[in-house]
C-alpha cells in the first residue's frame, strides 16, 4: 500500500521551479551580455562623436539614484534574485529519505565484531539513558527518549538475529515498511484554510490575465503590419505616395504617419515646445507653413497636434536647435530612434509599386536625418564634418576632400578632429558590376540572373597609407587572378547574398554621426533601376560590413548579389545601378549598366544539343506522337536502325529454319 504525502517543507516544488528558471535565464542572460558588448564597439575617434556616445550611454544608464532599466534587464535580476533564494532554501533541507544504517547511527565502521559492537553500545548507553541524562540547553525528554531508542534499534538491528534479518531483507528493522510517494506541492496549497485564496489566485491567472495578454497580442499583432507600424499608418503611406513624389512629399508622409505611431510626450514642456516652434519658424519662414500643410497641420483630421508636436521636434533637429530641457530631449530622442522604421515601411510601399523617384527620396532622407541636415539640401553636405557649421559658406568647392583641403590650406584649427572623422569614413568605391548566370555564358530569355557586385571602402589619405607597397611579380599576379575567379565562382553557386567576410578590416564601428541620439552602423542600398520609366527593376538590397582597401591583399573588396528573372524578349535593357548610403549626405554611386539578352539559338551547338537531348522526345514514343501533334520538335529514328533490326530478325528466322531442317534429316 503506498502512502501519499504533499512537499510539507517544498523542497521538491523548488527543485522544479530552479531547473525552469536556469532554462529561462541563462539565454537572457548571455543576450544581455551580447547586447552590452556590442554596445561597446569601436567608432569615429573625433571628438563629436566621442562626446555623442557618452551622451548616449548616460541617458542609457540613467542616473545614480534613477537608474535606467530595461524591462527585460529587470526580470532577469528579479529572476536571478529569486533562483539564489530557492538554491540557499533548498542547500539547508534536511534529506527526509535517508537510507537507513544503524553503524552510521552508533557510530561505527561497516564490519565491526559483534563484541565490539556490545561494548560500544554499552558505552553509548551511559550517556544517553533517559534517566541518567540530566536535560540542559535545548534538550528535552523526548528527544533523549528519541535518541534512546535510536540507539536500542540500531544496536538491536546487528545483534538480534530477527530483527536483523527485516533489515537485510527490508533495509528496516521493524520489517516491510509503506511505499511513500511525494507530491511536489506544498502542503499549505491543500491546506482547507487557503482553498480560497489558492483557487482566486488560478482564477486570476487563467481567467484574467491570461485571456488579457491573448487579446492584447492578437488585437496589437491587428492594428500593425508586418514592419511594425500602425495600419492606419501604412494606409496613410498608400494614399501620400505618388509615382512622382520627391523629398518634399516623403517628409509630408512621414509628418502625418505620427499621429497614429505612439511617441513619448514630455510633461510640462509646453512652453518650451512653443519657444522651438517659433526658433524653427524663423529659420525657415514660409517653408515652414509649407510642410505643416503637406503634414495635414491645421486641418480637421484627427491627431493633427501630435502631427505639429512631432514635426517641430524633428525639424529642431534637421536645424541643430537645442531642444531646451531634459525631458523634451529625451521625447526629441525617442522620436528620431523610432523614425527609421517609420521610413522603412514607407520604403516597402514605394518599392512595392516599383516607384525609383519615391524609393531614392526615401534612402537618401535616412542620411539627413542621420546627420542632422535639411532634407534635400545636398548643398550642406559639407556641415556633416565636425566643427562646420549649417550657415557656413563652402565657396567654390565641390567636394569634401577640396573642402578639407581647403581648411588646411587656411591652418584652420578645425582640421585635425576633421581628418579623424575620415579616417573611419569610408567613401565607397565600386570595384566591379556584372551580369552573371549560373552554368550559362549568355543570359537568355526568362532565365535566373544575378547582378554581382564587388564593394570597398576607400579612407583619407595619410602618411602610412603612402607608404609603398611591394610590387607582384606576373606570375603572382596570375594565381591571384586564378584564386579571386574560383572564389567569384564558388560564390556565385552559393545561397548566400553576400559573400563571407575577408580578411580586411570591415566598416562595422559606428559611423560618424555626432547629432544622432543612438549608436549607428553605416549601411547602403543597392538599387537597380530602369530611369527612363522611373521603375525599379528588383527590389532593393541592403548592404552591410564592407572591408577596407588594402593593397596589399589579393582580394580587399567584397561581393554582394542580387537575384531576379530576366526578361522575356531578347533585346538590350540599359539600366542603372544606384548605391545610396543611410549614413552620409552625397555618399552615393550611381553607374550606367547594359543587359544583353540573347536568343536560345546564339548557344553554341553542344550548348543547344545537350538541351535538345534532353528536352526533345523520340518520333516513335508516345510523348513524341504527342508532341508532333501539337507541332513540337521530336527526334527522328533513322532508317538504317530500322532495317538493321529487320535484317537482323531475318537472321533469325533463317537460322531456326535450317537448324529445324538438319533435324528433320
Amino acid at each position: 500500500m503506498a502512502n501519499y504525502h504533499y512537499d510539507e517543507a517544498g523542497n521538491m516544488a523548488a527543485y522544479f521551479v530552479i531547473t525552469f528558471l536556469a532554462i529561462i535565464l541563462i539565454p537572457l542572460t548571455l543576450s544581455i551580455s551580447a547586447g552590452s558588448k556590442k554596445q561597446r564597439k569601436n567608432g569615429c575617434q573625433c571628438k563629436p562623436c566621442i562626446d555623442q556616445r557618452a551622451r548616449v550611454r548616460k541617458r542609457d544608464a540613467g542616473s545614480l539614484l534613477r537608474p535606467k532599466i530595461s524591462l527585460k534587464t529587470a526580470i532577469v535580476v528579479l529572476g536571478w534574485s529569486f533562483f539564489v533564494f530557492l538554491v540557499f532554501k533548498t542547500a539547508g533541507a534536511k534529506i527526509e529519505n535517508k537510507v537507513y544504517d544503524p553503524f552510521e547511527i552508533l557510530g561505527l565502521s561497516a564490519g565491526v565484531a559483534e563484541k565490539d559492537i556490545k561494548s560500544h553500545f554499552k558505552k553509548l548507553s551511559k550517556l544517553y539513558h533517559p534517566d541518567k541524562v540530566k536535560i540542559s540547553g535545548n534538550d528535552t525528554m523526548d528527544t533523549i527518549a528519541n535518541k534512546f531508542v535510536e540507539i536500542t534499534k540500531a544496536y538491536k538491528s546487528l545483534t538480534d538475529e530477527t530483527i536483523r534479518r527485516n533489515w537485510e531483507l527490508y533495509g528496516h528493522p521493524d520489517g516491510r515498511q509503506e511505499v511513500s510517494m511525494g507530491i511536489a506541492l506544498p502542503q499549505w496549497i491543500i491546506e482547507g484554510k487557503n482553498n480560497i485564496w489558492v483557487l482566486g489566485l488560478y482564477g486570476m491567472v487563467f481567467g484574467g490575465v491570461l485571456p488579457f495578454l491573448v487579446g492584447r497580442w492578437w488585437f496589437g499583432s491587428r492594428q500593425k503590419t508586418k514592419d511594425g507600424v500602425n495600419a492606419l499608418t501604412a494606409a496613410s503611406f498608400f494614399k501620400s505616395l505618388k509615382e512622382e513624389s520627391g523629398m518634399g512629399d516623403v517628409v509630408g508622409a512621414l509628418g502625418k504617419s505620427y499621429a497614429w505611431e505612439s511617441v513619448e510626450r514630455s510633461k510640462g514642456a509646453g512652453g518650451k515646445l512653443e519657444d522651438l516652434e517659433r526658433s524653427v519658424s524663423a529659420k525657415m519662414g514660409n517653408e515652414w507653413n509649407q510642410i505643416l500643410k503637406l503634414a495635414g497641420v491645421g486641418t480637421n483630421e484627427d491627431g493633427y497636434e501630435k502631427r505639429k508636436r512631432a514635426l517641430v521636434l524633428l525639424y529642431a533637429h534637421f536645424l541643430r536647435v537645442d531642444a531646451r530641457g531634459t525631458s523634451l530631449q529625451q521625447e526629441q530622442d525617442h522620436l528620431l530612434l523610432q523614425t527609421p522604421k517609420i521610413l522603412n515601411a514607407l520604403l516597402t510601399i514605394s518599392t512595392s509599386r516599383n516607384w525609383l523617384a519615391p524609393t531614392l527620396a526615401i534612402m537618401r532622407l535616412h542620411a539627413y536625418l542621420t546627420q542632422a541636415l535639411l532634407p534635400g539640401k545636398v548643398q550642406l553636405k559639407f556641415a556633416q564634418l565636425p566643427g562646420v557649421k549649417l550657415e557656413e559658406k563652402p565657396g567654390e568647392v565641390e567636394s569634401i576632400a577640396e573642402f578639407v583641403e581647403a581648411l588646411e590650406k587656411k591652418g584652420d584649427g578645425r582640421i585635425k578632429d576633421v581628418k579623424t572623422a575620415l579616417q573611419g569614413w569610408g567613401r565607397l568605391e565600386l570595384v566591379d558590376t556584372s551580369f552573371k548566370v549560373i552554368g550559362e555564358r549568355l543570359v537568355t530569355p526568362s532565365s535566373i540572373v544575378y547582378l554581382v557586385v564587388k564593394l570597398r571602402l576607400s579612407t583619407a589619405p595619410s602618411s602610412s597609407s603612402l607608404t609603398p607597397t611591394k610590387e607582384k611579380d606576373a606570375e603572382e599576379t596570375k594565381r591571384s587572378l586564378k584564386r579571386n575567379e574560383e572564389k567569384d565562382n564558388q560564390f556565385l553557386v552559393s545561397r548566400k547574398d553576400a559573400e563571407d567576410e575577408p580578411t580586411a578590416d570591415v566598416a562595422s564601428g559606428w559611423a560618424h554621426a555626432p547629432h544622432w541620439p543612438g549608436y549607428r552602423k553605416p549601411s547602403w542600398w543597392l538599387v537597380l533601376a530602369d530611369d527612363k520609366s522611373n521603375r525599379v527593376v528588383v527590389p532593393p538590397m541592403k548592404i552591410t560590413d564592407v572591408p577596407f582597401s588594402n593593397p596589399e591583399q589579393d582580394r580587399d573588396y567584397r561581393s554582394y548579389k542580387l537575384q531576379f528573372q530576366a526578361p522575356n524578349g531578347v533585346g538590350l535593357f540599359t539600366w542603372k545601378v544606384y548605391l545610396v548610403s543611410d549614413t552620409f549626405v552625397g555618399e552615393e554611386i550611381c553607374e550606367d549598366i547594359a543587359l544583353k539578352i540573347d536568343d536560345v539559338t546564339a548557344l553554341n551547338a553542344d550548348e543547344q544539343g545537350a538541351e535538345d537531348e534532353i528536352s526533345d522526345p523520340e518520333e516513335d514514343s508516345l510523348a513524341g506522337q504527342m508532341a508532333a501533334m501539337r507541332g513540337g520538335s521530336v527526334k527522328k529514328v533513322l532508317d538504317y536502325e530500322e532495317s538493321d533490326e529487320e535484317s537482323s530478325t531475318d537472321d533469325d528466322e533463317e537460322s531456326k529454319s535450317s537448324n529445324s531442317d538438319s533435324d528433320s534429316d
